[in-house]
């Protein structure tokens, strides 16, 4: 079976829900535990994109999963995107400087959610 995100939209829509996009960041093949002044820089830069999707209406809500950080887990944050399409969801995760660069790599996912639950 193969997936049909314009199909899900379909039928979201007429069972009163909507769709959001999951995110999940992983360690990507770049991962380092290192602290360095280039990585720190690469931290801000991937805080600010985010801060830009939250400002332009598409990212939701985000953030670091605390026991995979303390553990030194895979899933590094979650977060969940306004697209209006898996590929938009995909372009704007794309945007982020860690997953540029392959210290970070995201798995996506549709999501169907009741309308009123998320802006």
């Amino acid at each position: 079976m193969t997936y049909n995100d314009k199909q899900a939209w379909k039928d979201a829509e007429a069972m009163g829900m909507t769709i959001y996009y999951i995110f999940l960041l992983k360690k990507g093949p770049a991962w380092s535990p290192d602290s360095t002044p280039e990585i720190s820089t690469l931290q801000e830069a991937h805080m600010a994109n985010l801060t830009r999707l939250a400002e332009m209406g598409k990212l939701v809500i985000n953030g670091p999963l605390l026991d995979s950080f303390a553990t030194s887990g895979e899933i590094r944050g979650v977060g969940a995107l306004k697209a209006n399409s898996l590929e938009e969801a995909q372009e704007l995760i794309g945007t982020d400087p860690m997953v540029k660069v392959g210290r970070l790599i995201f798995e996506l996912h549709t999501w169907m959610i009741n309308k009123n639950i998320l802006p």
